[in-house]
């Protein structure tokens, strides 16, 4: 025969144990539950007596007041059946002079109304003058006003009047050019012809003169005038370029320093503005000179008949 060698089974024990653990904690959570709903009702029905308690008290003192008052009105009409005698003698003295007491009142009133339509005729009075001056003063002030915008206007007016004057002036001005250095003409001024350069080795035109002078002599200006542009001409090299009146620029190129002056600056008739140098890229073959041109209006003319 074989022996039954079955071995407990140790999983069975363990979820039976677990089992028996979810039950134990079950039954206690119920009871718990259960505890505190019994607290709950015997917390609910104290409050209920105390509630009654309380409702039975308020009746008993309600049953109080209402005798309290039946006592008060009782003594009150007794009092008053006593004192009424007396009550009405002292009313009709207290009649007798509310009644004098009125009339002299009454008088009172009037005297003050009458002072009171005095003072308000006499306020009208004043206002009415405050207001008169008021419009004085307002018509003051705007005839300073008017004084001061005429000033202003004459003012403006003048000042126009002197710029215009002042422009009427400067166009009016005759201007008399000087050669800006001394020297030969070594190119004439060729607007509408063409001319040979040796540098560009081809004919071309000349808006301007070229005049012989050594490097480094000095450069004046030709007429009184306003320095406009000091620039580096990719053409003609350093430029200086001077605005005049009437409408007329003169321009000094192929300079080797423009050292004496700036940009905005006044010059005198005459007064140095660089030096000749050989900056010309358009004329570098050519000897050292002073390139010249004169602007009238936005177009080249000859500088020949202008130079005296």
């Amino acid at each position: 025969m074989r022996r039954n060698n079955r071995k407990p089974n140790i999983l069975d024990d363990d979820a039976n144990l677990k089992i028996i653990k979810m039950a134990s904690i079950g039954v206690g959570v119920l009871a718990i539950i259960v505890i505190g709903i019994l607290l709950y009702s015997k917390d609910l029905n104290d409050r209920v007596k105390e509630e009654t308690l309380d409702s039975e008290q308020m009746a008993k003192i309600l049953e109080n007041n209402q005798e309290s008052t039946n006592t008060q009105s009782a003594s009150t009409e007794i009092g008053k059946s006593v004192n009424e005698a007396s009550n009405e003698l002292n009313q009709t003295s207290n009649n007798t002079s509310n009644s004098s007491t009125t009339n002299t009142n009454s008088a009172n009133t009037i005297s003050n109304t009458e002072n009171i339509e005095n003072s308000t005729n006499t306020s009208s009075q004043n206002s009415t003058k405050e207001t008169s001056n008021i419009d004085l003063s307002n018509q003051n002030t705007e005839n300073v006003t008017n004084n001061t915008n005429t000033q202003t206007n004459n003012s403006s007016e003048a000042k126009a009047e002197i710029e215009t004057n002042a422009q009427t002036n400067k166009a009016n001005t005759e201007l008399s050019f000087e050669k800006p250095v001394e020297g030969e003409i070594i190119r004439e001024f060729a607007k509408d012809n063409l001319v040979y350069s040796q540098t560009l080795e081809e004919w071309t035109t000349h808006t301007g003169i070229d005049i012989k002078a050594d490097k480094t002599t000095v450069v004046k200006s030709t007429e009184a005038g306003t320095i406009k542009t000091i620039k580096n001409d990719p053409r003609f090299g350093l430029t200086v370029v001077i605005e005049h009146a009437n409408g007329f620029q003169t321009v000094y190129s192929n300079l080797l320093t423009s050292e004496f002056v700036v940009e905005g600056e006044a010059v005198e008739k005459g007064q140095s503005i660089g030096t000749v140098g050989n900056t010309a890229a358009f004329e570098i073959a050519d000897e050292p000179h002073l390139h010249f041109e004169i602007i009238k209006d936005g177009e080249q003319v000859d500088p020949s008949i202008y130079i005296k």
